[in-house]
């Protein structure tokens, strides 16, 4: 993360000292960095060389209207899973023709959507789909552009949460299923088919997966073309992971240049769709200490931040590292923790930590991708400030929640 830097014992991001951030904007807050997005985006595509390509910078990941507006600008595409991610693309600015949808429970609602923007793709993963593609584009004059999402039954060996390309997992159509769903494309009017879909899973940290899931993928494209289908784009996914703590994880280059001969064999522009390693390591979330507490032998630094605003701790029992905002190297054996009331509500448990005082800055790192996007009102808590820093300049880009917007749209009805 070399945008969050310490500059004289305090921690920056870019050119912004984090006390300054913290001062103006309150805590919690997330704050992202213009530099770091760029960075990342462009190692992505160029790691691709001169193969036609597009990378499709994955929404979920952190759906922030600047963030989304800084990528669209670099020339990103969106991959987007909900009608709620299209709203979010299309107001940021992204060209429709640069936007894949995935997802296997896409409501009419959202097709429709989908089909108003005239999107470049829809990811299909089941036959179902298929059919309220066809009935919904022939009813309302609309020719629906799609690629097969295939399961490649490979296992990524990541969490099981976000593993996706098992065949025991939701998502995608076997592969020994995708050629007879192929043909059956072939009798619709209002469906063309254009692409293949792969997806494997997120923070992949070694290669092979890939290499073994894209070679089987890649011989499906090819079969198609075979076949007679005019395949035009393959998806590769995306999933490629970053470094939390201690992983070794492979470049954009080490992964395009591993699977490049079956990338060229197969003729089709090439689609990705990074989301983490864009904007994993292009943020933080800076907190302040509210008590210390020691029960018994455990020592507790409790933080005005907590699980509803970076789950990733629970969920997964994620590793974020965790730096003083002014640096003086003490370090204590404690939990990093939150003030809601659950004891799953931890942000670091038994780690060597900053040896916070009440009213000290924390930074939890690299939480760029799955914080914000994951936070809720659990407990009745504000979700926290969004901040992008461009050098030396920063800007809250969204605002803290208010007390108002914690019952917004709630009503009492008359009889009570």
């Amino acid at each position: 993360m070399d945008e969050f830097h310490y500059q004289a014992g305090v921690l920056h991001c870019e050119g912004v000292p984090l006390p300054e951030i913290a001062r103006g904007a309150g805590t919690p807050a997330y704050v992202y960095s213009y530099s770091a997005l760029e960075r990342a985006y462009r190692e992505l595509d160029e790691a691709f060389g001169d193969l036609d390509h597009l990378v499709c910078y994955a929404v979920k990941a952190n759906g922030n209207l600047a963030v989304l507006r800084a990528l669209a600008s670099f020339g990103a595409g969106a991959d987007i899973v909900s009608g709620g991610e299209l709203y979010r693309a299309m107001r940021a600015g992204f060209d429709p023709k640069k936007v894949v949808f995935a997802g296997v429970g896409k409501t009419d609602e959202e097709i429709m959507a989908g089909l108003g923007e005239r999107i470049l793709l829809f990811n299909v993963e089941s036959v179902s789909e298929l059919e309220h593609l066809e009935r919904l584009a022939a009813r309302h004059g609309k020719q629906a552009r799609v690629s097969l999402r295939v399961n490649p039954d490979v296992d990524a060996g990541t969490h099981d949460h976000v593993s996706t390309g098992r065949a025991f997992d939701k998502f995608g159509i076997p592969v020994d299923e995708a050629l007879a769903l192929a043909e059956r494309i072939s009798e619709y009017r209002c469906v063309d088919i254009m692409g293949v879909h792969q997806h494997i899973g997120s923070q992949i940290t070694k290669l092979d997966p890939f290499v073994e899931s894209v070679e089987k993928t890649a011989d499906l494209v090819e079969e198609l073309k075979r076949r007679g289908h005019d395949i035009k784009y393959f998806n590769i996914g995306g999933g490629l992971g970053i470094r939390y703590n201690d992983e070794e994880t492979p470049t954009p280059k080490d992964l395009v240049d591993a699977i490049r001969p079956t990338l060229e064999a197969t003729g089709a522009k090439i689609l990705c769709e990074m989301g983490r390693y864009i904007s994993g390591n292009a943020g933080a979330l800076i907190t302040s200490v509210v008590y210390r507490k020691r029960s018994g032998e455990k020592d507790f630094i409790v933080a005005d931040a907590g699980m509803n605003d970076l789950l990733r701790p629970s969920l997964y029992d994620a590793h974020h590292e965790v730096r003083s905002v002014q640096e003086d190297g003490s370090v204590s054996n404690a939990d990093l923790v939150g003030p809601v009331c659950e004891s799953g509500d931890y942000l670091a448990r038994n780690r060597e930590l900053p040896d916070a005082h009440e009213g000290d800055l924390l930074a939890v790192m690299s939480a760029g991708a799955y914080g914000f996007a994951m936070a809720s009102n659990y407990n009745s808590r504000r979700r926290p400030a969004e901040i992008l820093v461009r050098g030396d300049r920063w800007a809250v880009v969204r605002e803290r929640e208010h007390m108002a917007d914690l019952v917004k749209g709630e009503l009492v009805p008359a009889f009570l």
